[in-house]
């Protein structure tokens, strides 16, 4: 009996930290994630709700935890989010199993601690981010931090951007992703001079200001945007 309850204690536990790393998760995700039934989640679930963890339940989509519930105290700013974020994305291309998935793990447990209104936010730049390969060194820039928050918040940008003809321009852009290739990042939007979407090097960017002004979210995945633009 005692063997039979350190894995589920462990699996009770660890369900925890994944409500709080996340706004909403699937009974099906979690007992893919522990191996598990999903009718054993359903019992876990009603175990944690029964020792008093303030679970919400919305029918057809998932799980949550209440807005505000949080076990470690314990705040990082949305630069500070961010930045975890995209070190994550950068990891999980890593080729050694052990490193990624540990990595991956810790990531988990302070995701779990992220302010409400994170989790989100955290979750989307996850999705907007895509790492190539890259035979060089990382160009630098000072612009990272605020294009992410940008595209998190739908905030419009105004830059001046020089192009490798050497062309100087300003461009009011809509941010949709990033992505990094052949040492080189690169920002995805849509220019609202030219009316489509194109990719600009941040390291080009000369200026960068972000305006108070916000602009409806593209209904578009990173995936179908590659699909739709990038190879042509």
């Amino acid at each position: 009996m005692e063997e039979k309850e350190k894995p589920r204690l462990s699996r009770l536990t660890a369900i925890i930290t994944q409500l709080q790393s996340k706004r909403l998760i699937t009974a099906r995700y979690l007992a893919e994630k522990h191996n598990v039934s999903i009718r054993t989640i359903y019992r876990d679930i009603s175990t944690l709700e029964k020792s008093g963890i303030p679970i919400i339940t919305e029918e057809g989509k998932g799980y949550s935890l209440m807005e505000g519930y949080q076990l470690p105290p314990i705040l990082f700013t949305e630069d500070e989010a961010n930045a975890l974020i995209t070190a994550e994305q950068l990891v999980l291309k890593n080729k050694d199993r052990s490193f990624s998935e540990n990595y991956s793990n810790a990531i988990t447990k302070i995701k779990s601690v992220l302010k409400y209104s994170q989790k989100g936010k955290a979750d989307l730049l996850a999705d907007r981010i895509y790492f190539g390969e890259n035979h060089k060194y990382e160009k630098s820039s000072n612009y990272l931090m605020k294009i992410q928050s940008a595209i998190t918040n739908f905030q419009l940008l105004e830059i001046e951007y020089l192009s490798l003809k050497n062309k100087l321009s300003e461009r009011r852009i809509e941010p949709f992703a990033l992505y990094s290739n052949k040492g080189n990042w690169l920002l995805i939007a849509f220019c609202q001079l030219r009316n489509e979407f194109r990719a600009f090097r941040i390291d080009l960017i000369q200026k960068l200001i972000s305006k108070n002004e916000t602009f409806n979210p593209h209904d578009m995945t990173l995936e179908q945007y590659f699909e739709l633009f990038h190879k042509k």
